[in-house]
């Protein structure tokens, strides 16, 4: 395979698929643009609540004049600590309107993760659900000297608002969200953006330990659903987006995007567990996309609301996070009709979608093929310097508008992820598959010490390093097994191997405190399901953790 060969080209011909135009604007001009095209199409649907562009707009720039007065600068960062609600939406519209960045925090982050975040990545102003600003927020070990304000708001503030307690947070301004909406102008002039200024800082985790933030331009942002949308058009003013993938992930913040840049209507799920409220929202107005992870749409086969669905306007629903099982794969499409289901498959770092399977086109086994844009190569695992033969397998790599500009504050580690090769910059993804003679990509193993759970990465090492607090453990290492009743997901194992002081404790006291420990100081997905104590943790030859072993150990 030559460097100017491109094997799915000829798929594009065959699907008359073309690489689309692409404005380098920002979100918010989309939006403004919509306001006055359609300003009555809803933009948003919140349980019986619409917004519609052009009240969106106006709400944005009110969000916008609230940032500007509490000092922020296109130099600043914005976090997002909510669950998927309108106050999501407003912040990826106002931090675009003003220039500066934003960056997606989990409801879900212990206190301690929730501030190495907001310290990482400089967050000075917090914008948080009142739950989370009196529980996590507030149980922070350190307040890290960066936040300078919270605004709080509440899950009804945009159906029934109520009051909401404020909390009292030395050194750190607090405020109504609402309050300082109401006092708001809602006239605000576009700020000029660079396509390569950093639009958000998305976290994710990795083989070094700590979360690394991937700064992602607005290129990077607004190229993803140009493309990713290319095998079915969305139509402005009239098609319903729905999309469950919580936003503070990037797959959710790439689907909110996109709802937005085409001018259709986002229906927004708060909680993607509540199975009821979704399937009753595509009830009331059935969707013509839907996207959910394997796992949600396991779960939604077992719901009997969602096989009463009309889903004969529904043009597309998209999967990724996880593998799709071909059992599921019918199952789905029994209900959705033929045709409809497309895979996608990405990272954080590639913003994030770079390979699609495409409905019209599937290989069931296969991760799809690059979208337009997007060139995708197989290369030796061990240099990263050598293609590799069709159907061989070595390192997918990645290059083009969607590939991130780095991490933040971290050049050796964007150094390895970013790295030239045949006179262009690409993104080692650490994930190893091969490419057949179509260019359809087909993954063969998982990114190193990486596990799935729920659609979420879980990365061993992150695990393993927390656990280097606890005086009592010597070495421990975190082992994926797969779960045979969530196809596509790992269960978390914890080996353990006890200090010298520790031999004698009991073990059911200590599998209790590690439990206890993880459930305190880590998001609820990584935590262990099972915890095993064992004499010592077998090493290699260079001293390394020999995971094949206790791999083979779970086995037996």
């Amino acid at each position: 395979m030559t460097e100017q060969t491109k094997l799915w080209e000829p798929i594009y011909q065959e699907l008359g698929v073309t690489t689309p135009p692409f404005d380098e604007k920002p979100l918010s001009v989309y939006v403004e643009e919509h306001a006055k095209k359609f300003p009555d199409f809803p933009a948003l649907r919140y349980f019986n609540k619409e917004i519609s562009y052009s009240e969106l707009n106006r709400l944005a720039n009110q969000l916008a004049n609230v940032l500007l007065g509490m000092g922020v600068t296109k130099d600043d960062v914005v976090g997002f600590h909510l669950p998927n609600t309108p106050q999501y939406m407003l912040g990826f519209l106002a931090v675009a309107k003003v220039g500066c960045a934003g960056s997606g925090v989990s409801p879900m982050l212990a206190p301690a993760e929730l501030a190495y975040q907001i310290n990482d990545a400089n967050i000075s102003v917090l914008i948080s659900l009142d739950k989370l600003a009196n529980s996590s927020v507030l149980a922070m070990p350190t307040r890290p000297d960066c936040l300078k304000s919270v605004l709080v708001t509440g899950g009804a503030d945009y159906l029934a608002p109520g009051e909401l307690v404020l909390p009292s947070l030395e050194g750190v301004q607090v405020a109504s969200f609402l309050e300082k909406m109401s006092q708001a102008s809602d006239e605000f002039a576009q700020a000029d953006v660079h396509w390569n200024d950093t639009y958000l800082i998305q976290y994710t985790g990795g083989t070094t330990g700590a979360p690394k933030g991937a700064m992602l331009s607005v290129r990077n942002i607004m190229r993803c659903p140009m493309t990713q949308y290319v095998y079915e058009p969305i139509k402005a003013g009239e098609d319903i987006f729905i999309t469950p993938f919580p936003m503070f992930h990037i797959a959710g913040a790439g689907s909110a995007v996109a709802g937005l840049v085409f001018g259709g209507t986002a229906i927004l799920v708060p909680d993607p567990r509540d199975l009821d409220y979704i399937c009753d929202q595509m009830l009331a107005t059935p969707p013509n996309f839907l996207g959910a992870v394997p796992t949600l749409f396991q779960m939604l086969l077992q719901n009997e609301k969602f096989h009463k669905v009309d889903f004969s306007k529904l043009k597309l629903a998209g999967t990724g996070a996880a593998p799709l099982t071909s059992d599921d794969r019918t199952k789905i499409e029994a209900v959705i009709g033929k045709d409809k289901l497309s895979d996608a498959f990405g990272m954080t770092e590639t913003s994030p979608v770079y390979i699609v399977n495409p409905a019209q086109r599937i290989k069931a086994s296969a991760l799809g093929i690059p979208v337009p844009g997007a060139d995708v190569k197989i290369v030796d695992v061990e240099t990263g310097t050598k293609e590799m033969p069709i159907g061989e397998p070595g390192e997918i790599i990645t290059s083009g508008p969607h590939v991130m500009k780095g991490y933040l504050n971290l050049p050796e580690e964007s150094e390895k992820a970013l790295r030239e090769f045949n006179g262009k910059t690409w993104m080692y993804s650490g994930d190893v598959g091969f490419m057949d003679e179509e260019g359809y990509v087909t993954m063969s193993d998982r990114a190193k010490d990486m596990l799935i759970v729920g659609g979420f990465k879980v990365f061993s090492v992150e695990v393993e390093d927390k656990l280097n607090n606890l005086n009592f453990i010597s070495n421990s290492a975190v082992i994926g097994m797969a779960d045979e009743d969530r196809p596509g997901n790992d269960i978390v194992n914890l080996f353990v191997e006890l200090a010298p002081d520790a031999v004698e404790r009991d073990h059911d006291e200590i599998k209790t405190e590690v439990i206890a420990y993880c459930r305190n100081t880590m998001s609820p997905y990584k935590v262990p399901k099972a915890v095993h104590i064992i004499d010592a943790i077998p090493l290699t030859a260079v001293g390394k953790i020999d995971k094949k072993v206790l791999r083979d150990s779970l086995k037996a």
